[in-house]
């Protein structure tokens, strides 16, 4: 790969698009089941993998071209399977960029899932809660995000082939409704069934591995946003890149800094994963079948 002077490098986008093309094909030797829902499993939710059927456990370190996740609570495994009969490709664990991976590694697990066939992304992560009202080991359903990471994950020429299945993937693309209110809906209405609280917020991104100021903090309140964390924007604006659907959901793992007057630590993050993980395990294997009938209804 290369170029001169400030000629964009075309061809890096076209190896990619080929690299994704060879890890999804390289997934297909090993699942022959199309995904319909993706699911990236953020920082302590690994173990809701545990509750696919039929799986087929793949490391990233097998899958051509497959970023590794540094990160403790990120096993770094794809699993195929099926839950209440729906297929699904889960992530166990994600790459950030904070790791030293650049925007298209980041979002390169992203771009092989929609390859793969899935029409609808989910991604979960661990945040630190802006706003006073969320409890830490709560959910909260993603409504928009903020992006303070200084980087956007469709820097670059564009690939329009990212899109082709879905009648998207243009150079500019719309953000309105990066999280689909609909599957927001579904959601919100299968946690109150199950007494789950799951209000909405705006989660706002940095690139971290710092955690925030209490400046930061302070003037992120100011901006709107409701939670922090250091992942998930650019894998939503790949996804929306590639036309898929979205539904985000943050655990509050901790009160951001200078909330309270403590300081934070990554072991907490884990521990409150580990305790809120029956009530996400519940709330997301319920929501699948209806996930996958909202989606059909979409895309007929």
């Amino acid at each position: 790969m290369g170029g001169g002077g400030c000629t964009p490098r075309k061809e890096h986008m076209h190896e990619i698009y080929k690299r994704a093309q060879d890890a999804a094909g390289h997934i297909r030797q090993r699942s022959p089941n199309a995904p319909a829902i993706g699911i990236i499993l953020g920082s302590g939710l690994g173990n809701f993998a545990n509750r696919v059927q039929e799986q087929v456990s793949i490391p990233y370190s097998e899958i051509p071209h497959f970023p590794q996740s540094t990160v403790v609570g990120h096993s770094g495994k794809l699993i195929l399977g099926h839950i209440h009969g729906v297929p699904v490709a889960v992530m166990q664990g994600r790459v950030h960029a904070y790791e030293g991976y650049t925007m298209p590694e980041v979002t390169f697990p992203t771009r092989v899932l929609g390859l793969l066939g899935c029409r609808t992304l989910i991604v979960t992560n661990a945040a630190g809660g802006i706003r006073p009202d969320l409890p830490q080991g709560g959910l909260v359903a993603i409504s928009d995000h903020i992006n303070l990471t200084g980087m956007n994950a469709a820097v670059g020429p564009n690939e329009p082939r990212f899109g082709v299945a879905t009648g998207s993937g243009q150079r500019f693309f719309d953000m309105s409704n990066a999280y689909s209110p609909a599957l927001r809906n579904l959601a919100q209405q299968e946690a109150a069934r199950r007494n789950i609280g799951l209000p909405e917020g705006v989660y706002l991104a940095v690139l971290g591995p710092s955690y925030e100021t209490p400046a930061e903090i302070r003037a992120f309140r100011t901006l709107g946003a409701d939670l922090v964390g250091m992942s998930t924007v650019h894998e939503v604006i790949v996804a929306r890149h590639m036309g898929l659907q979205v539904l985000g959901l943050s655990l509050v793992t901790n009160l951001a800094a200078g909330v309270l007057d403590q300081p934070i630590n990554h072991e907490e993050v884990m521990q409150m994963g580990l305790q809120a993980e029956a009530d996400f395990t519940s709330l997301l294997e319920a929501l699948i079948p209806q996930i996958k009938a909202e989606t059909a209804q979409h895309h007929a």
